[in-house]
């Protein structure tokens, strides 16, 4: 069976080829009775696997080739209908099955089976295809209506990291898919109703011939000719309506599904029908009532009442389980919640979470997504943001409402103790001044949390003319989020422990072993990479590409054990990554340090076992971060980032004399800069 599945798939297009040649061939070759009998019934019993197919489907799009296999099985019966006409018109015969549906179906009544097909002509063209194609032409046209809603819906997800690329694509191309298919469903429904029309224009005509030619032709009565022709053309219209009105009702329950949580149309009848047994109760009641009214059968209402409230009684019971169960649950959570305030279970509270954010209670609309809140989103965003930035795996951030702050406060802590606050004004937006404002806009003055820039608090009305003045203008939920960003990549060293550098060991000896355990060879301790990777995060240096680190490790760490020349020695080996970070314009704008000042520092090292410090007299060190504040300020005046280049012996020293006196200075070396890269001079320290 699997050889023959694979062969029909590798061959599909060749056999649908053949398949629609021959349909084609059906109407101009005649057929012998018995082809013709299997054929018919092929068709029945594609029909009733279409409708089973429809049936079992959870969306319109799982049979998107409905509107292709719809022309194919239409084609299919008009074919068989032309074979059919022309075996009762030569022969006045067509096979067992038409003479069948016209004995056995209709009692071989010519009159009655002519009655019976039209109420089946009526009933599919009238009531089935009229509201297929009325429901494929709106749900064409209000899919293509909404189809730009969706793409920007979708777009937006994509810009804030709710879902990936590769997920974006998929909801791309449902959405493109789902109009094609409506559209087609619109243009198809059109055959069901040509093939409603053109039965019964073949009817009449072969009712007609066949009259013209008993007569004529084989020498029948008039009564004769009729009751002949009449229940073969009966036959041969009931065995195509038949297929017809199974094609019609797959094709009305294709395009009237809607939305739903079941996996098939079964399943979503049953939980949607029989959800409330009131409804039964009150059946069973009204029935009741029906079956004592003098004049009406009372054994069927009085049967049926029963049943009704037999479901009534049944769904009564099975809704006091449910609600028992959860009563269960709530019990049992609440003695969960007991359990945890005896005095055995207070060692809990010595737990102290990585980062958390504590919220007054004006904030907590934005966690609550039942009022639109999406900072958890936002949160998730962040962390797959410094993931990839960073390649640090920012642990969960546990977020808590505290009434002990001001309402619309927030608090950032780490490990505990606060690190930096804030606070947002929820129905107004932030409006910054980015250089570009040529005319100011009244507003609540506030500092910005993330950079401290001065901005104003506006109102939704004033957003619109703020963005045409200049200002750059973003919502509250934003500002919380590039705080929380900012907050996280300038304590990433701080955040990174040896839990998490052990992960990222274990992450990277999934792919490279034997590096691994070369380097853990030569640095048995966890804490020692720890110590690297901090301060590479420290001076936000992405720690992703892990096993370049574990490389210059392997290289370097049977020569020293000095975990600061060892970070040295993997920015020289990240060199490519440092210089894409601080290119400017494709230069590097930069300060540099007089070379006897260089010489200066150097000779003021101080090694000892437990690291080196560099040892310069106050004075000293006075007059250098004056004079390199200056030139530093001249930097930032042209709209540089500062940076100070130096030799790479000192580069570790003269950056642990200015990271706490001089906030976001950037300390380079020249090992760190590709050859390529062109350097701009732009001042010179000197003491």
């Amino acid at each position: 069976m699997e050889e023959k599945g694979s062969f029909i798939q590798q061959h599909s297009d060749v056999l649908v080829a053949a398949v629609l040649i021959m349909i084609v061939l059906m109407m101009i070759i005649p057929l012998p009775t018995m082809l013709l009998d299997i054929l018919l019934c092929v068709n029945i019993t594609l029909s009733l696997v279409i409708v089973l197919v429809t049936i079992y489907n959870s969306e319109a799009l799982d049979f998107s080739v409905f509107p292709s296999l719809l022309l194919i099985t239409t084609l299919f019966r008009l074919a068989l209908n032309i074979s059919s006409t022309r075996l009762i018109l030569l022969e006045g015969y067509a096979g067992e099955v038409i003479t069948a549906f016209g004995n056995f179906v209709v009692g071989g009544n010519a009159v009655v089976g002519f009655i019976v097909f039209l109420i089946l002509v009526v009933i599919q063209f009238v009531v089935i295809t009229k509201g297929a194609e009325r429901v494929s032409e709106v749900a064409a046209r209000f899919t293509l209506d909404a189809m730009p809603g969706k793409q920007m819906a979708i777009d937006a997800d994509l810009n804030q990291g709710a879902i990936s690329d590769a997920e974006a694509k998929i909801r791309r191309k449902k959405i493109q898919d789902e109009a094609s298919f409506y559209g087609a469903m619109d243009g198809a429904s059109k055959f069901v109703k040509g093939d409603a029309i053109a039965s019964i224009i073949i009817t009449l005509i072969n009712i007609g011939g066949g009259f013209i030619i008993g007569m004529l032709m084989r020498n029948l009565t008039a009564m004769q000719a009729l009751q002949t022709y009449t229940l073969l053309t009966v036959g041969d219209g009931l065995v195509g309506q038949i297929a017809a009105l199974l094609i019609s009702t797959a094709t009305g329950i294709i395009v009237t599904r809607s939305a739903s949580d079941g996996d098939n149309l079964g399943s979503d009848l049953v939980s949607q029908l029989f959800r409330n047994p009131r409804v039964f109760f009150i059946a069973s009641g009204v029935l009741i009532l029906l079956a004592i009214v003098p004049g009406l059968p009372g054994i069927p209402f009085f049967v049926l009442s029963m049943i009704a409230g037999f479901i009534g009684y049944s769904l009564r019971r099975t809704e006091e389980t449910t609600v028992e169960q959860a009563e269960e649950k709530k019990q049992q959570a609440a003695k969960e919640k007991q359990a945890a305030t005896k005095p055995e279970n207070i060692v809990s509270l010595l737990q102290v979470d990585p980062m958390e954010l504590e919220i007054g209670y004006s904030l907590i609309p934005l966690v609550d997504t039942g009022q639109g809140g999406d900072l958890l989103e936002r949160i998730v965003m962040i962390r797959r943001q410094c993931a990839l930035e960073l390649g640090l795996v920012v642990p969960t951030i546990r977020i808590r409402d505290n009434i002990q702050i001001k309402p619309n406060a927030y608090i950032i802590k780490l490990k505990g103790i606060e690190i930096a606050k804030g606070e947002l004004l929820l129905d107004h937006f932030l409006a910054m001044n980015s250089g570009t404002v040529f005319e100011e806009v009244p507003g609540i003055e506030t500092i910005e949390p993330a950079f401290g820039l001065p901005a104003l608090w506006i109102t939704e009305q004033q957003r619109e003319q703020a963005e045409l003045n200049g200002y750059t203008v973003v919502d509250a939920v934003s500002v919380l989020a590039t705080h929380l960003t900012e907050v996280i990549k300038a304590h990433a060293d701080e955040i990174l422990g040896r839990k998490e550098t052990q992960d990222l060991v274990d992450n990277l000896k999934k792919t490279n072993e034997n590096l691994v355990e070369e380097v853990m060879s030569q640095m048995p301790s966890v804490g020692e990479v720890q110590k690297v990777l901090a301060n590479l995060l420290r001076e936000r240096i992405s720690i992703r590409d892990m096993s370049t680190i574990f490389e210059v490790l392997a290289d370097y760490a049977r020569a020293t054990k000095d975990t600061d020349i060892l970070t040295e020695y993997v920015r020289h080996a990240m060199a490519r990554q440092i210089t894409q970070q601080n290119l400017q314009n494709n230069t590097i704008p930069c300060i540099t340090l007089d070379p006897a000042l260089e010489n200066r520092i150097a000779g003021a090292v101080q090694r000892t076992d437990r690291g080196s410090y560099v040892s310069l007299d106050p004075d000293t060190m006075q007059k250098l971060l004056t004079v390199l504040n200056t030139e530093l300020t001249k930097l930032t005046n042209m709209g540089y980032q500062p940076i100070v280049l130096t030799s790479p012996a000192v580069r570790p020293y003269f950056r642990k004399i200015v990271e706490r006196a001089i906030e976001g200075v950037i300390v380079l070396s020249h090992a760190e800069i590709e050859q390529s890269v062109e350097l701009q001079i732009l001042g010179v320290v000197k003491v």
